[in-house]
């Protein structure tokens, strides 16, 4: 193996390892949100600096590889693609600790609802993060379309959620703070799974040369 392709490996193992960072940041969004679990939050919030930390060391490692070596063709298409990448899995990161504070919050107060569909989706991008890592791992276009595809039923439940919610606020005005919170919720799980939605789309473009 020479250099580049030890250094491409080494790129690939750091990225697929703040991805799992990631995902288990959305784990404990989860606890904090669905369990009331407000030591998950914090927790969540410390993972998230780990997250950060490597997103700055994968930033200077994937420049100086490109500096150093001066990889071409479907190389420095990859290190393009993770480099663009590494900015949408730190914010997927941010949402996931958005959810857990705000699932801090939410927790001084009984439930307004049972949180069936948020559940649903956090269930929803974990598989997309498993799905998205065995792409990147492998090389697999087939693996990060099937990734993508789960995005639409993210949004269908979304789109639930607020109509859910807006018909608390207009049957009961006392529940528009805890309602316009879990509203806030919803759109930061959305967008969560928009960011891995980005994510599958640069590693598409890696593989294959061709923008979603």
């Amino acid at each position: 193996m020479n250099a580049l392709d030890q250094d491409l490996q080494e790129v690939t193992a750091e990225t697929v390892r703040m991805l799992s960072l990631v995902r288990a940041s959305v784990d404990l969004a989860r606890s904090a949100l669905i369990d009331a679990d407000v030591d998950a939050a914090e927790r969540c919030v410390q993972n998230d600096r780990a997250v950060d930390e490597l997103q700055d060391q994968l930033e200077h490692r994937i420049l100086s590889v490109i500096a150093r070596r001066q990889p071409a063709a479907r190389d420095l298409r990859f290190l393009g693609a993770m480099h663009r990448a590494l900015t949408d899995i730190e914010r997927a990161g941010d949402y996931a600790v958005h959810v857990a504070t705000a699932g801090r919050e939410l927790a001084a107060r009984p439930p307004l609802k049972k949180y069936i569909d948020m559940n649903r989706i956090i269930e929803i991008e974990e598989s997309m993060i498993d799905t998205t890592i065995a792409a990147l791992a492998e090389s697999d276009a087939d693996a990060a379309r099937r990734a993508l595809g789960m995005d639409e039923e993210i949004d269908e439940l979304y789109e639930q959620i607020q109509r859910e919610l807006l018909t608390y606020m207009l049957e009961d005005h006392r529940s528009i703070t805890q309602a316009t919170k879990l509203l806030s919720v919803g759109r930061y799980l959305e967008r969560l799974g928009d960011h891995i939605e980005n994510i599958c789309e640069h590693i598409l473009f890696w593989i294959t040369a061709e923008r979603v």
